[in-house]
């Protein structure tokens, strides 16, 4: 484990000098809040190392010497979103192996049934669920994070080859740029929206400043304790208790009973808070109104559908990885418009 300023100076050649590097992260998000990168597992032809980015040491150096390499990564998109959060780090190439396989029409894309399948090794499945920010890591915890890297060279040299074999190397390359870009920006939250939960469409205006002023309460509870909001309060409890505040029913028995006699307190004070809340400031319903196709957008919709569902036959491809149906009525009703948002070669597949 690299945990010391001493061993990340003294490993920092090895990454400057690599041929080739294969990356994959460890995050917390089952045991804390907001989650974080617990572990940075690094393969080179050299070995296969850990990284902490918890201990007490400035790993930038480390991410600079990643920089403007070739990054190998297993199903990228996660990774890419915690260094982008937590560190500021975008690549500016990888490879990914799970785009690798989709695009050569795998149905299992797991990096388990790839690694036995190209390779013929079975990986164990390991501790997947385990809290990631204990320290020491046991021994079990370190295997299982090595393995996640340990191959991916190996099993990206045999993708590439596949890929390219097929003419579909320039796809898997603009999917890659593409997910790399998309990673970068950082997501934007609606306030207005961000507290609308599974089931808060059921809900009229007085049960939503409920179950709005319930939600600010349950995130302050999980930044404060660390906690996964879902071990504060479910969505099913929030909604439930917001539908029976605003109908002024009991809903004492609705909390659950094992909660802290201290968050229970804030938790009705929260309560109080909400219905004093004035009508006029309650949040309104959202209604979504979906336009009915015309029968024309409808036949170019069915055409565009036959069009995809032939080319992914033929190349024995999951129909989605070209279009799913929602961008499908979207270039029904304007191809001009939202065909620019395609990648080149889902274009070519739908013309």
């Amino acid at each position: 484990m690299i945990d010391t300023q001493e061993k990340l100076s003294a490993f920092l050649p090895v990454v400057r000098a690599a041929e080739w590097l294969a990356i994959d992260t460890e995050a917390d998000s089952l045991h804390a809040y907001p989650e974080k990168v617990c572990l940075i597992q690094i393969s080179t032809a050299a070995g296969h190392r850990l990284v902490d980015p918890l201990a007490a040491m400035d790993i930038n150096p480390f991410l600079e010497a990643l920089a403007g390499r070739e990054l190998i990564f297993h199903a990228a998109d996660y990774d890419l979103r915690l260094l982008k959060k937590h560190h500021d780090f975008t690549p500016t190439e990888i490879f990914d192996t799970m785009l690798a396989a989709r695009l050569l029409g795998e149905r299992q894309f797991g990096l388990g049934a790839l690694v036995e399948k190209f390779l013929g090794i079975k990986l164990d499945k390991g501790p997947q669920k385990a809290d990631w920010a204990q320290r020491p890591l046991t021994q079990r915890m370190e295997d299982y994070a090595r393995n996640d890297t340990r191959h991916l060279k190996t099993l990206e040299e045999k993708l590439r080859g596949e890929l390219t074999a097929k003419g579909r190397i320039a796809w898997h390359q603009e999917a890659c740029a593409q997910l790399i870009a998309e990673s970068s920006v950082p997501p934007v939250i609606d306030p207005d929206d961000v507290w609308r939960i599974k089931g808060s469409t059921f809900l009229e205006r007085p049960a939503l400043a409920v179950l709005r002023e319930l939600w600010h309460w349950r995130e302050a509870q999980a930044i404060a304790a660390s906690r996964p909001p879902f071990f504060v309060l479910s969505h099913e409890t929030m909604v439930a208790i917001a539908m029976a505040v605003s109908q002024q029913q009991p809903f004492e028995q609705l909390i659950p009973a094992r909660m802290h006699p201290r968050r229970r307190e804030t938790l009705q004070a929260a309560i109080r808070a909400a219905q004093s809340v004035p009508p006029e400031q309650f949040p309104e319903k959202i209604r979504h109104f979906s336009k009915r196709p015309t029968e024309a957008e409808f036949r170019r919709f069915r055409e565009l559908e036959k069009i995809r569902d032939d080319n992914a036959h033929q190349l024995q491809l999951d129909p989605t990885l070209i279009a799913p149906k929602s961008v499908l009525g979207d270039l029904a009703r304007d191809w001009d418009k939202y065909a620019a948002g395609l990648m080149n070669w889902q274009r070519e597949l739908l013309k």
